[in-house]
Formats: structure tokens, sequence, C-alpha cells
């Protein structure tokens, strides 16, 4: 097992090859990662099976549990996301501004690699190959430290993807795993100055705010995702009932599915009756403050944790608000600057709503489930930026570029 150091000192003799590795090279070192996993699809089930055995002897949630599980659909997903990554434009070599000054210096600006991208995820082995198709793809060498519970589903996902990228005249050390998932490895990651020129966590809030608050590297916030849909007195409640529906029930486990609704009081008496109902389906919980209880009174009462949390889970919290001031000011005190939406007909209360709430996404009468690269036309992305520096929202590819500046003189002296 290789030490951080080691990684780090092989992603930087990659990330000087990726570096100056033209477009056709990087495809088709993507490509050949597709057919390679494709190849290798009854090993990397065979693992996968032995992380969903141990995450079942563990007591992992069955959400969890589903964002562990691979099959061939989903690894035919991956692979087709992987093709994806190779059809898009290149972001790198991009010319994003050019100056010609008065003394003749011709000033260009250009788009280039970061470097080294390391992602610190939790249960979901699909953020290995995701996100090591966009780094390469943008010029970046990887470093991946997945959690625990996915430990053999990535080894064997990374494995196939280090052959690949080697059989297509690449260093396998543009991918690279970090197979020791204690805790003293992700703290040595996140301080693994000089090697790791950007780190992203990608999971619940516990991980991002341990990253944040240890790294000593450059770090892009993303993901924690308590999102709310805010039920306007003015709402179609049939509009209300199915965003509400497919923002939470779609996929719980993800970080744009709905933790939350806030609920107009003049409304609330017609909406909650039909939204448990609806939700019985799928055996949501539904945890309410004191006025929405007294509604339905077979909703568990919230607690002060409830506002806030990211559930990841068939479980909804509830509360009856006077109008979009106090939904506005319960989203500021507890969201988490991911995706939060308001269902109303009303133009001027939605004008309000969008422009006083503070997030990477606001919708206006559409589920929270389509904060994605892919749904808002940006091809794929890596996790979505709940912070305002550099990028926000979906980190596609241009997000992971950075830029210098190319200048060209004949002789000019200052």
């Amino acid at each position: 097992m290789k030490s951080l150091l080691e990684i780090g000192e092989a992603a930087k003799s990659a990330k000087r090859v990726l570096a100056v590795t033209d477009t056709e090279k990087r495809n088709a070192a993507l490509l050949a990662i597709a057919s390679g996993l494709r190849k290798d699809v009854k090993e990397i089930l065979q693992a996968n099976r032995l992380d969903l055995e141990n995450g079942e002897k563990a007591g992992l949630s069955a959400a969890l549990l589903d964002r562990l599980a691979l099959d061939e659909a989903r690894i035919e997903g991956i692979c087709a996301g992987v093709e994806k990554v190779a059809a898009l434009p290149d972001p790198v070599g991009r010319l994003l501004d050019r100056v010609t000054r008065p003394n003749g210096l011709r000033i260009d600006k250009v788009s280039v690699p970061i470097g080294t991208i390391a992602v610190i995820f939790e249960a979901r082995p699909n953020v290995s190959a995701d996100s090591a198709a966009l780094c390469l793809k943008s010029g970046n060498a990887a470093i991946l430290r997945g959690g625990k519970e996915a430990i053999h589903s990535n080894m064997a996902l990374v494995n196939s993807m280090r052959s690949a990228v080697e059989d297509a005249g690449l260093p396998a050390d543009c991918i690279q795993l970090v197979e020791d998932t204690s805790r003293q490895s992700a703290n040595e990651l996140m301080t693994l100055n000089g090697y790791v020129d950007l780190l992203i966590p990608r999971g619940g809030r516990g991980l991002i705010q341990a990253v944040v608050q240890n790294a000593s590297v450059p770090v892009i916030e993303t993901g924690a995702g308590t999102c709310h849909v805010y039920v306007d007195r003015a709402a179609d409640l049939e509009m209300a009932l199915n965003i509400l529906d497919n923002a939470k029930t779609s996929r719980p486990s993800v970080c744009n599915a709905c933790e939350c609704v806030l609920v107009h009081r003049e409304v609330a008496q017609a909406f909650l009756p039909a939204m448990a109902a609806r939700l019985a389906a799928h055996n949501v919980e539904i945890r309410a403050d004191e006025q929405a209880r007294a509604i339905l009174p077979q909703a568990t009462a919230a607690t002060q944790d409830d506002w806030g949390r990211e559930y990841n889970d068939y479980i909804l919290a509830c509360r009856i608000v006077d109008d979009v001031a106090q939904a506005v000011e319960h989203i500021a005190q507890y969201g988490t600057g991911h995706s939060e939406a308001i269902v109303t007909a009303d133009e001027q209360t939605a004008a309000y709503f969008l422009a006083n709430v503070d997030a990477a996404a606001v919708y206006h009468n559409a589920s929270t489930r389509f904060t994605d690269g892919g749904e808002f036309g940006l091809g794929a992305e890596i996790g979505i930026s709940t912070q305002k520096l550099h990028a926000r929202g979906p980190l596609g590819l241009n997000e992971l570029t950075s830029y210098k500046y190319i200048v060209h003189g004949n002789g000019q002296i200052r």
C-alpha cells in the first residue's frame, strides 16, 4: 500500500504529462476506460457484493445501501457517462480573453488544468469513475479517497481504469486510489500541501465540515444539501404535491433531494393531508412542528435538530410559516446554500423568494432534483459547489480548470 507522500509524488509526475497531452489522447484514454469497465464488470460486481455484505452486517440504512449498490445497469450508466465526458468540448486551452497593450504586448488569458485534484467521498463507488473521468478530460491527475464501505468496489473500479489509461499511452498514476480508509489518511490528504492543488469533498455535512475545518490545501465545499420546498398560499397544490414527491422520493439519498417542506398557513389545511397521503406510498416519515401536527397528528414531533438536517433517507421535516418572508428567514437560518424551491402562481412572491434566497440554485415551480450538471446542459459534474469563490453550483469541466496569462512581446522592457 502506497503512502500518501508516494501517491502525491506519483500524481505530481502524472500531472506534468497530462498538462501537455492533447485532446485526442485524453479522449482515447476515456474511451479505453469505458471499454475496460465493461470488460471487467464481473470482477467489479463481485467486489461490490462484498461491500454490500459488509454494509448489511454493519447496519447501513437502506438508503446508504442503495448508494453503495452497483449492478450491470448502473455500471453501464457509468460507462455511458465516461463516453459522454469524452464527447464534451475540451476545457483546456480555451482563449478566455485577449488584450493588446499600447506598448505592443499581446496578453492571452488561456485555460489550463488545475493540476492534482483529490476527491474525498463516502459510499457511492460511481463517484470514483465519475471523478476520474472529469479530472482526466480536464488534464488533471486524480487522487481518490472513498469510504471504507465501498473500498472493494473502488479498488476494482480504479484498477480497471488505471489499466485502461496505461494501455492508452498515459501514466496509470493519472488515477490513484488511497486504499487506507482510516481517518488518519483523510487528515493527511487534507494537508498534503505541495502535492494536492485542489481538494473536493463529496458526502454528508459531517465529512464536508471536517474537510473545510481541517484542510490546509485549497478546498471547494460541495454537496451538503438541506434543500427546502416552500408551498405558497398561491400555489397550485397538485403541482406542489408532484414537485415535493419528486424532490423527496425520487432518490432521497442524493444532495439535491428535499429535506424540509415549508407550507403557508392559509393552504396547510388542504395541502398537508394530501401530502401525507402521497408520501405514505413511499413510507416517508414526516417530522412536523406543533402547528402542522395539529393537522397531521400521525406525524412525529420535530425537534430543533430536524431543522437544517440532511436525512438522505425517507424522512421529511415540515413546518407551517406565515408568509414567504418567514420561509426565506427559515432557509437563511437552516439551509446549506444548495437548492431551494418555491411553488406559487404569484409572480411577485416568486420574485421575492428568488432574489432573497442565497443558494447555488433557486427554483420557481420546479423540483430541486434538477441541480445537476447534465440537467443544466453543462455536461457531467464532479459535485455541486455551495460556496461562492471560484465556482458555484455544478462543478463541470470548465470549473476544473484554472488559467494563466501568456504574454507575447517583441523586445519590450519596463
